[in-house]
């Protein structure tokens, strides 16, 4: 019998299709995601700001986070919580790199 909690790695994008320091929206049945370039990573997190459910991909990155488009809200983009003076969290993904392929896991929790 499979795991159920087995990771469900699927292949979202080339490696260099998304430019340094920005975030791209992706869908995956009723989930949408926002995949983000760091340069020498790259993270993933649900698109909907806890806050008002503003569209983190294209938010503005500085360092391992992004600010919300809508009301500024800051986003870890490593944790998934809120930053500066805002509540709630995004649930983040597991991101691996293989043969120049971004795999995301969808299955985590």
């Amino acid at each position: 019998m499979p795991d159920p909690k087995a990771a469900s790695w699927q292949a979202v994008a080339d490696c260099g299709t998304i430019p340094l320091r920005e975030g791209r929206r992706l869908k995956f049945g009723d989930k949408e995601l926002a995949l983000f370039n760091l340069g020498d990573t790259y993270l993933a997190v649900d698109n909907r700001c806890p806050h008002r459910q503003g569209p983190l991909a294209d938010g503005i990155v500085a360092g391992t986070s992004v600010f919300c488009p809508l009301h500024n809200l800051r986003i870890d983009l490593q944790t998934g919580c809120a930053m500066n003076g805002g509540e709630g969290k995004v649930r983040c993904y597991p991101v691996k790199l293989q043969n120049n392929k971004i795999f995301l896991d969808l299955s985590s929790q």
